[in-house]
Formats: C-alpha cells, structure tokens, sequence
C-alpha cells in the first residue's frame, strides 16, 4: 500500500548515518527506522491497517526482499 526510496526521505541516508555513527556505533544487521512514507493506513479515509492474514514486505535494493505474514494475536480478542 506504501511505497517510496530513501531519496524521498526529509534528510539524505547517508547524513542520517553520519550524525546517529557520531552518538553509536553501528554494527553489521543494524536497522535505522526512519518513519513512513505517505499513505500511511490510519490517516486514509477509510483507514487500511494489517489484519490477519495480510501480508507485509519490506524490500531492499541489493539486499533482497523480508516477508511477514500477519497473524491475530488471538489472545488479545
């Protein structure tokens, strides 16, 4: 339902990394959150938001592509 690039973030990737490697140290396998692109599913009209059986994937260029079913938290009915 989204879909967007780093080059549309509000500030480059790779100044984003530069001032968080200047307050951590990052390791191999680090993830850098950094928001959502527009679209987002509680903000359309109607809302969309993952339910049960729904499918999230999250694709990186040169990287590959992570799949996650969604499944109900039945204990949470």
């Amino acid at each position: 339902m989204q879909e967007s690039s780093t080059a549309n973030l509000v500030h480059p990737i790779v100044d984003l990394m530069s001032y968080i490697s200047h307050h951590f140290t990052l390791e191999p396998g680090d993830i850098i959150a950094t928001g959502t692109p527009g679209g987002v599913g509680f903000a359309r009209d109607p809302q969309r938001l993952l339910q049960h059986g729904d499918l999230l994937e999250t694709w990186v260029e040169g990287v590959g592509t992570l799949r996650n079913p969604v499944v109900a938290d039945l204990e949470s009915w």
